[in-house]
């Protein structure tokens, strides 16, 4: 009872940042992994993604009311980012880890210092004309962040953030938004996966999820309510917690 207490407070946590910035699996993950380290790497994994799963799927929701989101963007990159998810986690046995981590390291590195130094990176929502080119470089950003996601998985929602940020000129508020809803569609993907194999603990995933809708409604709130400027702060203190965390991987 008391680790299932533990739990559904860091999966608060975990859908409160993740709604936010994203990176919510590296509060939620490490602590099934702590609490529960009997459990198989799989069912802990798709316990996870059920809770941060319907997280998300709140987030989301409560954006879309709240944020007027560009379709004509998000849908592309969705439908690209659920079918690169399956092609990331087929390959994820040919590609060794080792490479992966001080490649996604060196990139937050830079995401990190592009948004601390540009300080109108993100501040203004002014988003370019959407014709063909767009669309396709929003199925190319979909893809390429879904297949990460299934290959690796580390800062995805970040890099579907600035992307959307870069690429499209909008503020951090509607790049946010966005990237939840192409969350989805990765999740989904994964899903897919892990209910049908049996690696989900019911048990457990059922609270959580509870406690991450909850933690994602309070980080849309207040991503909405506080703004651009918060949201901002919040995304270079997730690039700050992931480069030390990857760093750390590195060197054990």
């Amino acid at each position: 009872m008391v680790d299932l207490v533990i739990l559904c407070v860091f999966a608060f946590a975990a859908g409160l940042i993740d709604a936010a910035v994203g990176g919510g699996g590296l509060i939620q993950i490490p602590a099934l992994f702590n609490v529960l380290p009997a459990s198989p790497p799989a069912a802990l994994l798709g316990t996870n993604k059920v809770a941060s799963a319907c997280g998300t799927a709140f987030a989301a929701r409560s954006f879309v009311r709240k944020v007027v989101i560009d379709w004509s963007l998000v849908i592309p990159a969705a439908c690209a980012a659920f079918a690169m998810a399956f092609v990331g986690a087929a390959t994820v046995s040919l590609v060794p880890q080792s490479l992966m981590r001080p490649a996604v390291l060196v990139l937050i590195v830079l995401m990190a210092i592009y948004t601390f130094w540009k300080k109108d990176f993100g501040a203004l929502h002014k988003p370019m004309r959407i014709g063909t080119r767009e669309k396709l470089l929003a199925i190319v950003i979909g893809g390429a962040i879904g297949f990460y996601d299934g290959l690796f998985g580390p800062g995805t929602g970040s890099f579907l953030i600035f992307l959307f940020i870069r690429c499209f000129a909008f503020d951090f508020l509607h790049a946010s938004a966005s990237a939840k809803l192409v969350n989805i569609a990765t999740n989904v993907a994964a899903l897919m996966f892990f209910i049908p194999t049996g690696n989900v603990l019911y048990l457990i995933a059922i609270p959580m999820a509870a406690f991450n809708i909850l933690g994602a409604l309070t980080g849309t709130w207040l991503a909405v309510r506080k703004g651009v400027p918060f949201v901002r702060a919040l995304f270079l203190v997730l690039l700050l917690i992931l480069i030390g965390k990857l760093s750390y991987d590195l060197l054990l």
